[in-house]
């Protein structure tokens, strides 16, 4: 049976792995597996990836993948900053320790989360995957839907600057985020989880070195982040869903106003700050209840939207990549994909099941600091770290490695497969993109 379309004569090509998406996920998993000796087609509907305030934190289990690649020390020479500590106001006006990455160097080589401008990441792992010669990456080609042989998945179409096309694939796998064209287009089930609060992302101008603490600055019903990089602070902005629109309204000075009370030390800086710079996020937390079908896989945020809370989203997509890379590496060479059947089914289902629990657990904890603290403070009720975590932190110091662990390891972490791993390479042009 021919695969089923309403275009029936769009220019074809084919590959073994069709991966959707060109976020951190998607790179990963193309870079795995063509390390495998798998042909693998990476589709990117932009045409770079320079855009700001996507998930910037790179976290220590992420790190140690990086070196197993061979990445790290390519990765270490971008600009960047380091967090070592998350730190909580207290009510006396100082502030706690609450997670120290410095506690967990006994179970990973980099115990910091790096902050780097997502674009260089990608970029680095882009090259990588270039590297390989079962590898393509095709940008500005945006997939529009899936292409089906009966119940099978067996490709997608999509739009280029040349018009429109289709790739056939043995597997199609999704990586292009929480609004996912792909899944959207094969009709998985979703579990939805509500939300009750946006981020508005913004930066704040500054030459004064800000160290390697995360400090949540929060008070009268109001909250900001603010993530240490070189010569800005990237400060997120939480408020009520829906309310972006009032925001607006309100205008900028009433904004920075806002955040002056929180950040008064910065008082200058914030001055600067223009609406048009501040970019909302609507936050979604999501997951599908089944992740595969027939020829088809869903990873990362396509297959888990998570809320910003810990800023673990990009950790948890990179261990679904690794994890998906593992298991479907031999399969997609020996052709098990190429048709429908219980061999291929229990594949799919087997990297779901693998990453379903983290998943779980990860969503589970942002819940409750939603409930517990996020929440709490954007209703005036809390305006400082509990007196009883005060009390306890500073007693016994070690359980702030516990925090650590949840944000910097995650549950059932994940370590590159042998097949991928590689030698640092020795030092190249400077390609930094400022």
């Amino acid at each position: 049976m021919a695969p089923s379309s309403e275009h029936q004569t769009l220019p074809t090509s084919t590959t073994t792995c069709a991966v959707v998406g060109g976020g951190p996920a998607g790179l990963v998993l193309g870079l795995l597996l063509a390390r495998a000796g798998v042909q693998v087609t990476v589709l990117e509907k932009h045409a770079d990836f320079l855009r700001d305030f996507r998930g910037d934190t790179v976290h220590p289990t992420t790190l140690d993948l990086l070196e197993d690649l061979g990445l790290f020390e390519e990765f270490d020479r971008l600009p960047h900053s380091r967090v070592s500590r998350v730190e909580l106001p207290t009510g006396d006006g100082g502030a706690v320790v609450a997670g120290d990455f410095s506690r967990i160097r006994r179970w990973v080589r980099h115990p910091y989360i790096a902050m780097v401008p997502q674009w260089d990441l990608l970029n680095l792992l882009a090259d990588a995957g270039r590297r390989e010669p079962t590898y393509t990456l095709l940008t500005k080609h945006e997939v529009t839907g899936v292409v089906r042989e009966g119940n099978r998945v067996v490709g997608v179409d999509y739009t280029c600057p040349e018009g429109p096309g289709r790739l056939l694939a043995d597997l199609v796998v999704a990586c292009d985020g929480r609004w996912s064209v792909v899944r959207r287009s094969a009709g998985l089930p979703t579990r939805e989880f509500a939300c009750p609060f946006d981020v508005w992302w913004f930066r704040i101008p500054t030459s004064t070195r800000v160290g390697e603490s995360l400090l949540p600055r929060l008070g009268d019903g109001k909250l900001v982040i603010a993530i240490p990089r070189e010569g800005y602070l990237q400060a997120g902005y939480l408020g009520r869903k829906g309310t972006d629109a009032q925001l607006r309204a309100r205008g900028v000075e009433a904004f920075r106003a806002d955040v002056t009370e929180l950040l008064p030390e910065l008082a200058d800086e914030i001055a600067t700050i223009e609406m048009a710079d501040v970019k909302h996020l609507d936050v979604r937390m999501d997951r599908l209840t089944r992740w595969h079908a027939p020829g088809l896989l869903c990873i990362g945020d396509a297959a888990h939207a998570m809320s910003p809370a810990g800023g673990v989203g990009i950790n948890l997509a990179l261990q679904d990549a690794v994890a998906a890379a593992r298991r479907l590496a031999a399969p997609l060479r020996r052709g098990v994909f190429r048709r429908s059947g219980p061999e291929a089914e229990k594949v799919l289902a087997q990297v779901q099941r693998r990453r379903t629990v983290p998943t779980v657990v990860v969503q589970a904890v942002q819940r409750l600091l939603h409930a517990r603290l996020l929440m709490p403070a954007l209703e005036g009720k809390v305006a400082a770290a509990p007196r009883g975590l005060v009390q306890l932190v500073r007693r016994v110091p070690a359980v702030t490695a516990v925090p650590a662990i949840v944000v910097g390891i995650g549950p059932r972490p994940e370590r590159a497969p042998a097949w991928a791993c590689r030698p640092a390479r020795a030092p190249g042009p400077d390609r930094t993109r400022k």
